[in-house]
């Protein structure tokens, strides 16, 4: 049976491959959100372990709440991301950041 440090272990890994994602690609802005994914599914893999191991139901109903704001923060991302696409024929960083005005 796992124990929590596994779990822990595991959060940590995720969120530091979600940080070396962010870093060391600044140029794709869906590599970009995915990075910034992962980092959230390490939090809630912490909340659930934490709120497992600790016998209290708060943490796993949170993870609900962070999922469902996660979930509508991708689904909007990507219809921008698409639009923006669709107008500049780009979804480059450097690009988007011509959008200041």
């Amino acid at each position: 049976m796992p124990t929590l440090s596994s779990y822990l272990i595991l959060a940590a890994l995720l969120f530091s491959i979600g940080v070396i994602g962010i870093f060391l690609n600044r140029k794709n802005v869906i590599i970009l959100l995915m990075a910034i994914e992962l980092m959230l599914l390490a939090v809630n893999i912490n909340l659930v372990a934490f709120s497992y191991y600790l016998g209290n139901l708060a943490g796993q109903i949170f993870v609900f709440f962070i999922l469902t704001v996660a979930a509508a923060e991708a689904a909007i991302g990507l219809a921008i991301l698409v639009v923006y696409f669709r107008n500049r024929h780009s979804i480059n960083v450097d690009d988007i950041d011509e959008l200041r005005g």
